[in-house]
């Protein structure tokens, strides 16, 4: 009763710490909310850092809630090396289908839009920059950040190449520049920007630009002609939330790699002891979360299957005697399922080799040593059970010829002698076990052993 008892605490236990992880989860996606703002209001979004589904994302929604406030323009304040082509697509469209003017205000001074930010800012209604800013480098890469060649990088540049030259000549830019971009890498600095039509106006900071922005004319994606009014509106500063911001930390493929190996192995754990609660629920928490970072990260489901597959072949490994071939399979299928996971991604995108190995090395330490220790557990001798009755000395009880009844550890036992008939008082040792029955024969004297 009390290990029934017991099982049902521990079940109960582990419902309520799933619940609670459940309910904190609901809470996260809860805080996803957006800033509200008038009609009439600016809204300003602060995009910084490499243009990827979390940026993708942040900037979507921003201008969702521009357009249910019915708000007077969206600007955008960038900072980017570049990124992801297809977030920058993504964004690219939503700008170009807006409802309300999109500015993009390449921001602050000493930051830059390049490479997927140079297509991001052409795509936008106004372009603007802060001096000391750089726009421009955006020749596409490979996944090592090398060029792209052969006919592959022909037809990717020449995509490319009619992107931007799309988006200038739609909002009156420098095509001739924006081609070079791409093909040369060339870059301009705000000043030499504005001179060449790349972008529309300098401004050192957001309430310049509000004012020299102000009554300009735009075109909207479903063709309806506004002026902007811009110099007297309120300004609404909508900023990421705390979902994007986790997704920010956790949208890493170094992290998402080591997020899905530890829940693998929590699993793994628990797989090993049942009785334990918190690597079980702690890794399928983990396992959560890491596919939580990949659902904005693009990855191969290939890379997730052998990482996933490596932790089963690491618990057979405990249970099959395959002399270490399920765990060189297991280390084998998580190196390679690491380097799958994000092989097709730019460089920073890409899980490291570095922490794939390092992290295989580490768990194939621990897998030796835990299967090291099952083994020498294995040959230990019984410690409790009949089976320690084996080699102890007993006294017979009655005539064995060959059965009959020893005494041993202050009981009796029904016995076989397995060599010969044994008097009654006569010492013998006990040499196995016949379901409840021992086997024994007589206790040869220190006379006849030497």
């Amino acid at each position: 009763m009390r290990t029934l008892l017991s099982g049902r605490r521990i079940r109960a236990l582990r419902l309520g710490l799933s619940l609670f992880a459940l309910l904190a989860g609901g809470a996260i996606f809860a805080c996803a909310g957006a800033a509200d703002g008038p009609p009439g209001s600016v809204h300003v979004l602060t995009a910084d850092g490499t243009v990827n589904p979390v940026m993708e994302r942040y900037i979507n929604r921003g201008i969702n809630a521009a357009e249910d406030d019915e708000a007077a323009a969206v600007v955008i304040r960038l900072d980017t090396p570049g990124g992801l082509s297809s977030s920058m697509d993504d964004i690219d469209q939503h700008i170009l289908n807006s409802q309300v003017p999109v500015i993009v205000y390449v921001w602050p001074s000493g930051g830059q839009a390049a490479s997927a930010g140079t297509f991001i800012a052409y795509a936008a209604h106004v372009s603007a920059m802060a001096p000391g800013t750089v726009i421009g480098s955006a020749t596409p890469i490979d996944a090592s950040g090398g060029d792209i060649e052969g006919d592959l990088g022909n037809k990717v540049k020449g995509n490319a190449v009619a992107k931007i030259r799309g988006y200038a000549a739609l909002r009156g830019r420098n095509v001739e520049w924006a081609e070079q971009a791409v093909l040369e890498g060339i870059s301009a600095s705000a000043g030499e920007a504005v001179d060449l039509d790349v972008v529309d106006l300098q401004a050192s900071d957001l309430e310049e630009l509000l004012d020299e922005v102000d009554g300009r004319g735009v075109t909207l994606g479903d063709s309806r002609r506004v002026e902007l009014k811009t110099a007297e509106a309120a300004v609404v500063y909508n900023d990421t939330n705390f979902i994007e911001e986790f997704l920010a930390i956790i949208a890493d493929p170094n992290i998402a790699f080591l997020l899905l190996s530890f829940g693998s192995l929590g699993i793994f754990v628990e797989f090993l002891h049942p009785g334990a609660i918190f690597p079980g629920v702690f890794g399928v928490i983990f396992l959560l979360f890491g596919f939580f970072a990949l659902s904005v990260l693009p990855f191969n489901w290939a890379g997730v299957a052998l990482i996933l597959f490596a932790f089963l072949l690491f618990a057979l490994e405990m249970f099959i005697t395959s002399h270490g071939i399920l765990g060189i399979g297991g280390i084998i299928a998580l190196v390679l399922g690491g380097l799958l996971l994000t092989s097709d991604n730019p460089p920073g995108f890409k899980v490291s080799p570095v922490l794939v190995i390092g992290l295989a090395a580490a768990l194939a330490a621990f897998v030796i040593f835990v299967f090291a220790n099952i083994l020498r557990i294995r040959h230990l001798p019984a410690q409790i059970g009949v089976e320690t009755l084996v080699g102890k000395p007993a006294v017979a009880r009655s005539p064995l010829n060959p059965r009959g009844f020893v005494f041993v550890d202050g009981e009796y036992w029904s016995a076989e002698s397995e060599a010969g008939e044994i008097t009654e008082g006569e010492r013998v040792v006990i040499t196995g076990m016949d379901g409840l029955k021992l086997k024994v024969r007589k206790q040869e004297s220190e006379g006849a052993q030497a």
